[in-house]
């Protein structure tokens, strides 16, 4: 069943999408080789709590962690422990909170150091690609039509693996609620989009194949081929013309950028350039 949100939820929503990104922002300049993914998971733990809201993640289907790092082949649900960042790394952090009885959900991915070429242009194309996704989740479109875009723009043009075991969800109350928002399929097909509805749009795409396989713990997820796999996720709601997206990535681009340890598409055109 589909909950449909009022405009007075949605901006309570808004505040703690807000939130997950404030977070990423302070986890974006914390980022370095050698620190562990355990102790960035702490950190997030710590700021969550400090702005008195409660990590979603946490025990949530006996989820141990405050959040998700996944490192490189990781595509999702990455257990965070000793592994130290090294050079070259990619990072994907998921984080979800609890303010004021809703969720906020996202992601970011993170490239530590210059992991090549061919990894930061799939870092660049992920990223946009959700921006395509959202870019069709408005009022009388369907669920296939984000769909498709997201597909479209990463398999059909860029040839990359898009993964069909994990889809993106409706977000509210819950953390997970309906519809579930697959990033590939048929334009036209699916649920329909209605005002009011709040989504967490999420690209998992792979460099190599789509194929992928869950760890023993019953979480970690991988990609079959080794190869590494990329992220990101906004909180978004559907608008008549126009998604209103509610979560922020500006504020993490910016720490993003100030950070000397992390590179971006900006710095890689910068070095590509020079």
């Amino acid at each position: 069943m589909i909950i449909y949100k009022t405009d007075e939820q949605v901006e309570l929503m808004r505040q703690s999408a807000l939130l997950v990104s404030k977070t990423l922002s302070v986890i974006a300049g914390t980022l370095k080789t050698g620190i562990t993914t355990l102790s960035i998971d702490k950190m997030i733990g710590e700021f969550i709590r400090d702005h008195q809201a409660v990590p979603s993640f946490l025990n949530y289907n006996g989820y141990p962690f405050n959040s998700c790092i996944s490192v490189n082949d990781v595509v999702v649900h990455g257990f965070p422990g000793k592994y130290e960042l090294k050079e070259g790394d990619i990072i994907s952090i998921d984080i979800g909170v609890i303010l004021n009885g809703w969720h906020g959900d996202h992601a970011y991915t993170f490239a530590i150091g210059n992991p090549g070429n061919a990894v930061m242009e799939l870092i660049r194309v992920t990223k946009e690609s959700l921006y395509k996704g959202i870019e069709k989740a408005v009022a009388g479109n369907r669920i296939g039509d984000i769909a498709f875009a997201i597909q479209e723009y990463t398999e059909k043009k860029h040839g990359y693996g898009v993964v069909r075991e994990l889809v993106g969800h409706g977000l509210g109350k819950n953390l997970h609620e309906d519809p579930q928002v697959p990033n590939y399929g048929k334009r036209g097909s699916g649920t329909k989009l209605k005002e009011g509805m709040v989504l967490a749009i999420e690209p998992m795409i792979n460099l190599g194949d789509r194929r992928v396989y869950t760890e023993d713990d019953g979480w970690t997820v991988r990609t079959k081929d080794g190869k590494p796999s990329v992220h990101f996720e906004h909180d978004v709601c559907v608008r008549k013309g126009r998604a209103d997206i509610l979560s922020d990535y500006s504020i993490i681009e910016s720490a993003e950028l100030a950070n000397p340890e992390l590179y971006t598409e900006k710095k890689n055109e910068t070095a590509v350039a020079g």
